[in-house]
């Protein structure tokens, strides 16, 4: 019987925003040896963190398996240095006093980060990276499609709190 190879998953995520807050997508590639899966959709009101952000959650809550080592790709350097740098460790300690925004998407991803074995990658925007660019396109384009943008309830209920 031949030894079956393990293949690391790839994780390519970007997010997109017309306008900060505007419509807003994200837009997820996931590589597993030979497989390929793409992911996206859009909102109508949101930002491009937390596009960004929400690309990754998406990207994790789509898995079956757990407790894999997996790489996320991105060019959010907000998502990597929060991640990477232990940023976001320090906020869920103190509350995420101080104003750091996104509280409901960092303790999603929190959550989520536990079943599996994560290391980030920076990867330059709008450059030579295929996945990357993919991931653009696909999140440009949920962010375009006007008739299905989904609500960022979260984020609409606290902007309107804030008038």
């Amino acid at each position: 019987m031949a030894e079956q190879k393990i293949h690391p998953l790839h994780i390519y995520t970007d997010g997109a925003s017309r306008g900060n807050p505007g419509n807003g997508g994200y837009g997820v590639v996931l590589l597993w040896g030979e497989s390929k899966k793409e992911l996206s959709a859009g909102y109508r009101l949101t930002t491009n963190n937390r596009m960004e952000l929400m690309a990754v959650i998406v990207a994790l809550k789509s898995l079956t398996k757990k407790n894999i080592p997996l790489t996320i790709f991105t060019d959010s350097k907000y998502v990597v240095d929060s991640v990477e740098k232990r940023w976001l460790l320090g906020w869920i300690k103190n509350d995420f006093k101080g104003g750091k925004k996104n509280k409901d998407l960092w303790l999603q991803y929190h959550t989520l980060s536990k079943d599996f074995i994560i290391k980030f990658k920076w990867v330059k925007g709008h450059a030579d990276n295929i996945y990357n660019n993919r991931c653009d396109e696909l999140a440009t384009a949920a962010a375009d499609n006007k008739s299905n943008l989904l609500i960022d309830d979260f984020y609409e209920n606290e902007v309107d709190i804030l008038k």
